[in-house]
């Protein structure tokens, strides 16, 4: 009496020799669909990382900001006007977050934050001789903004410090004005009463990964800001960065039920970039789903044909004792090898495009576009997957063969 699945196996692999042209063409389309699904998979997991990581690497995950101001209008003097009542905003002015000082530890201490860093922003002209440009002038401690954006690992030119006079500036700004490290600019500001303006000078020019925010961007110490903003002892807003970036939302809502602050997360500050991502994960999902339909009738159709021209040998089998289980096995075990053997031959080849991919595609300025890998988890889903596609690619060949009656297929 046959063992399994010594028997099977024997036979399935007898059948895949006998069918050499056939099972190389199945194997070969196997291993293309598999480098096709790992290729884009890995492909825009990159895009999407590098994307998140352009983002996300000069702003802070969750924002907490004072609440707008509200004005309300005197009650009307008609009583059908009641619905003009409603509060209404108005023009913003620089306002500090009540009780911020207490409330950086407070988020601290949550698990899922990793720093915190207080700002003081406004707006302002950066003037070097008869130059001025409007910047975005930014206030911080360095050493916590540099745990929230990574400030220094984006510096091009000289060494991030930020003490009493001195600012870093942004490399296309540095370009319109004319300066290099260690010369002197005067930052000015303006307001009802007046203006205010301080000379600083340069200390290093950062590279935030966007050219407007690095033409516009000017950062000086915590209290210089104050001063400049005339906002002395406030912050403007606290940014917070988390462990994982898509717990943002949600702390962003948690922290709103408890505080009576405008809090924003990055998710919401860039909804057109989230769905942007999600369609590109549900397109990524939809082309992986019709190339492993493509496989599974590829690896069906020709174990159907394998059946029919495998009747004699079948029936021969089921006359001298194999059951109908062994017969269903050995088709079942035909598809798990084609598919394991695709799948090795895929993966392999995926990992060919992404080297060509990574030295030869290069953007305009002779840098790789980003970088794209495989990991090994994402492989052996991908492979795993494709294996047991291989198999329920054989059940419906099997059962047929299966069924086939022994006298019946000896006579075939």
């Amino acid at each position: 009496m046959w063992i399994w699945p010594g028997f099977e196996f024997r036979v399935a692999l007898r059948f895949l020799r006998e069918g050499r042209m056939q099972t190389v063409l199945i194997i070969v389309g196997v291993a293309a669909g598999v480098a096709v699904i790992a290729y884009i998979s890995a492909l825009i997991s990159g895009l999407q990382a590098n994307t998140l990581a352009k983002t996300l690497g000069a702003q802070a995950h969750v924002t907490l900001r004072a609440p707008d101001d509200l004005v309300t209008p005197a009650a009307p003097a008609l009583p059908d006007a009641a619905a003009l009542t409603e509060t209404q905003p108005r023009a913003q002015r620089l306002r500090s977050v009540a009780n911020w000082q207490a409330l950086v530890p407070l988020l601290e201490g949550l698990p899922a934050v990793a720093g915190v860093s207080p700002m003081v922003s406004g707006s302002g002209l950066a003037l070097r001789g008869e130059a001025s440009q409007a910047i975005a002038l930014m206030g911080v401690d360095l050493d916590r903004y540099d745990r929230v954006v990574g400030l220094r690992s984006k510096v091009v030119s000289g060494s991030a410090r930020l003490a009493p006079g001195e600012a870093v500036i942004g490399r296309e700004l540095a370009q319109d004005l004319g300066v290099r490290v260690g010369d002197r600019l005067t930052v000015q500001t303006g307001s009802v009463s007046g203006s205010v303006s301080d000379s600083v000078r340069v200390t290093a020019l950062v590279d935030l990964g966007v050219k407007d925010l690095n033409r516009r961007t000017v950062i000086v110490p915590l209290r210089a800001a104050q001063s400049l903003l005339a906002l002395p002892g406030g912050a403007t807003q606290l940014d917070l960065t988390l462990k994982d970036v898509w717990v943002a939302q949600a702390l962003a809502r948690e922290l709103q039920s408890q505080f009576p602050y405008k809090i924003e997360s990055w998710q919401e500050s860039n909804a057109q970039l989230v769905s942007a991502l999600n369609a590109q994960s549900i397109s990524t999902s939809i082309i992986r789903g019709v190339v492993l339909a493509v496989v599974v009738l590829g690896i069906a159709s020709v174990l159907v044909v394998s059946v029919v021209q495998k009747g004699r040998e079948i029936g021969i089998l089921r006359a001298m004792g194999a059951t109908r289980g062994q017969v269903l096995r050995v088709f079942l075990v035909q598809g798990a090898v084609v598919g394991a053997l695709g799948s090795v031959l895929g993966l392999l080849l995926a990992v060919a495009l992404i080297w060509v991919f990574t030295h030869f595609v290069r953007g305009s300025d002779g840098l790789p576009l980003f970088s794209i890998a495989l990991p090994l988890p994402m492989a052996l889903q991908i492979a795993l997957i494709a294996s047991v596609c291989g198999v329920l690619a054989a059940v419906a060949p099997a059962r047929r063969a299966a069924a086939l009656d022994p006298a019946q297929a000896i006579r075939m």
